[in-house]
């Protein structure tokens, strides 16, 4: 048995990388196909390990395409560790430090040779020993010297590094080739191969490849790994900036784990972190198996991209009207959650990544941003795949969806009254920590609220409904429970549809979440006015707008009935906003909102309110940017934060600003700071300053 599995590995593992050194297409994810490696590795070790097997072979065969190239020395793979108990053990093994630790890029390795500081040779890795001969194709690349700077060159070396392809270009490209009629690549490794090795090199000088370099094929006179980037760094290549050297493993381990925290600010695609031991005689000394170096190890990172099936496409509609297309897909675990649901945005965006429903599809989940799909593995598709057509009507009320606005991408259910989804989106967020926080209005009640199973009547048929609640409302509810990513019915384990006595127990008497969501709306109806300003859905309005019209007007009825020009004047508002505001309160259903609020008792005004509020506090004065996610709070939280004390809180970097807030995930903005050299603080460091 253990041997037809292993020749049964041995196949599977050659179909999947000829497919990917030859086709450029990844038809199992990186993830799944370590694992296949790893299970052949362990059996080989109890049955012996045949010639010829992909465990002691690198790489793939050289295409027939390109002109084969020998390499004056092999060009090696790198094993690899998935764990911190992996890492120190090889590093045990290894001896210890000092490392150089280095961003692993998900590109296409490459060799170039130069004689006397020219480039007379590029070439692919192939099988390590042979690869092909791309010469005119890295002539087009950028930043790739045709002649290297500085002296004392050599008379012949080999540098080695990886090309790659930068996201924001691999995005743009897709969508020029679906408009184009041709398939799009899965993933931008496959971009860069597929670019690199075109027949014709004013395509790949069409494409903007770029290459950072790592080192020699062989070279005499340097003592450590750090001295070779410095030297290739004064010759004129491409060197990465984010290298570090490590004393010992502990250290190394933490570059590691900081490196995993701001990959997705990189401008290239990494799935792991090269550690080598820094000093070249004890590498030397070391040596390497027939595939791979003993002195390097390859940290991979938990898998961010995976292969999954594109089940379906279906359109969700939000609280202010907007059509959002989202995948269903088969359930696949990726960064740590298992991920049924991926939004595509716009029926733009479906059709820009050329994805089919039934295609096998590329799958990104980068920590807690939500799911991507990054395009189709179109070597998989069988003929049975269909086209997703974008509906024409609303898929819960049946209203005509359409543009707010000529010119608009996004469509949008016109029926903001009596919409199901709209009304129940608006609810929820109601209780969301952005607006009133209220701990008993979750998603699931914001369901149960609107949507009740018959013979029971929503209680809920607008907001103007909410603060009128009462237990004999509540408790004659029964509803489905749905996914709040979807609006769809959740399912128990035999398939059928969840349905629950929501605000009741089985005796009949109130359920806990009954008393607790009265006690939480009547707390509620004295919350900040610009929570009380949010609540209200109005398009545009977030928090920071709405906290600066409360402190300019000081009650809702003011802001109201201001005149655009008046709302205009608020500092963060402008025109669009105010527009905005006036156009909401023309509906007459939403003016009943604001009488039944007030009846009820909600506070509609700032108790005592002298005139237009100065904060003082110590941000005052300051302009500041919070980007990408929080720990402690949420942005909005932060933002609200900054206000308090007086700071202005921007969602755009520019020369004004004081300084930026960047938690994990951020990135333009980040980088946009960055370039400007503006101040960069965490999370922690923001407390630190609240507190201080």
């Amino acid at each position: 048995m253990s041997e037809k599995r292993i020749e049964e590995l041995r196949r599977q593992i050659q179909y999947y990388r000829d497919a990917y050194y030859q086709e450029n297409q990844s038809l199992i994810s990186d993830y799944d196909y370590d694992l296949l490696e790893r299970e052949l590795k362990s059996l080989e070790l109890a049955h012996g390990v045949a010639e010829g097997s992909p465990t002691v072979l690198v790489g793939g065969k050289a295409s027939e395409v390109f002109a084969p190239v020998k390499h004056l020395t092999p060009m090696m793979s790198l094993d690899n560790a998935f764990s911190e108990e992996e890492f120190l053990a090889w590093s045990q093994r290894a001896g210890g430090g000092p490392f150089l630790c280095e961003p692993k890029i998900d590109g296409l390795a490459l060799s170039i040779t130069y004689e006397n500081g020219v480039l007379v040779k590029a070439a692919t890795r192939g099988d390590g020993e042979t690869g092909e001969d791309v010469t005119q194709n890295v002539l087009t690349i950028q930043g790739v010297p045709h002649r290297l700077s500085g002296s004392n060159h050599p008379a012949v070396i080999e540098i080695r590094g990886e090309v790659y392809f930068p996201l924001k270009a691999f995005e743009k490209l897709n969508a020029d080739l679906v408009a184009a009629g041709k398939p799009p690549f899965a993933n931008p490794r496959n971009s860069a191969s597929g670019s690199l090795r075109q027949k014709d090199p004013a395509v790949t000088a069409s494409r903007p490849l770029r290459m950072l370099v790592h080192g020699f094929g062989s070279f005499e006179g340097l003592n450590t790994q750090s001295e070779v980037y410095q030297l290739l760094e004064s010759w004129g290549l491409p060197t990465t900036k984010q290298f570090a050297v490590a004393q010992d493993a502990t250290s190394a381990y933490k570059f590691i784990t900081q490196l995993s925290q701001k990959r997705h600010d990189l401008e290239h695609e990494i799935d792991g972190v090269v550690v080598k031991v820094d000093e070249l005689s004890r590498q030397r000394e070391l040596g390497a198996t027939s595939r791979a170096p003993r002195w390097a190890i390859a940290y991979k990172y938990p898998p961010e991209q995976v292969n999954t099936k594109l089940l379906d496409i279906k359109v969700s509609i939000g609280r202010t009207g907007r059509a959002t297309p989202f995948a269903v897909l088969a359930p696949v675990k990726v960064a740590g959650s298992e991920v049924e649901f991926a939004t595509l945005h716009n029926q733009d965006q479906v059709r820009a990544k050329g994805i089919l429903i039934g295609d096998t599809v590329v799958l990104r989940k980068a920590g807690d941003v939500i799911p991507e799909i990054l395009g189709p593995v179109v070597a998989l598709r069988n003929g049975s795949e269909r086209e997703f057509v974008m509906p024409t009507h609303c898929p819960e009320c049946s209203f005509e969806l359409a543009p707010a606005q000529e010119g608009d991408v996004d469509l949008r259910c016109p029926n903001a009254e009596s919409c199901p989804a709209q009304l129940r989106e608006r609810i929820a967020y109601i209780g969301s920590r952005a607006a009133l926080d209220i701990e008993a209005l979750g998603y699931v009640s914001a369901t149960a609220l609107t949507q009740p199973l018959e013979p029971s009547q929503p209680p809920v048929q607008s907001e103007a409904d909410l603060f009128d609640l009462t237990l004999e409302k509540l408790l004659p509810i029964r509803a489905y429970v749905l996914d709040p990513d979807t609006g769809l019915p959740k399912h128990d384990a035999d398939g059928n549809p969840k349905i629950v006595d929501f605000f009741r127990k089985k005796d009949g008497s109130p359920a806990e979440v009954a008393l607790k969501l009265l006690a939480n709306l009547e707390e509620a109806k004295t919350r900040e006015l610009w929570k009380i300003l949010t609540s209200l859905s109005i398009r545009h309005v977030g928090p920071v707008a709405a906290r600066a019209l409360c402190n300019e007007f000081g009650s809702i009825e003011k802001i109201l009935q201001a005149s655009e020009d008046e709302l205009s004047q608020v500092d963060g508002v402008g025109p669009t906003l105010a527009s905005s505001i006036k156009d909401w309160y023309q509906e007459s259903w939403h003016q009943r909102i604001i009488e039944r609020w007030k009846a009820s008792g909600v506070q509609l005004e700032i108790p005592d309110f002298a005139g237009p509020v100065l904060t003082d506090g110590i941000f005052s004065g300051m302009t500041i940017v919070v980007t990408g996610s929080m720990q402690s709070m949420t942005r909005e939280d932060a933002e609200a934060k900054i206000i308090a004390q007086g700071g202005k809180a921007s969602s755009s970097v520019s020369k004004k600003t004081s300084f930026v807030v960047a938690g994990p995930g951020a990135g333009s903005k980040l980088a946009k700071a960055e370039e400007l050299g503006i101040e960069v603080i965490d999370e922690a460091t923001f407390i630190a300053r609240l507190a201080s």
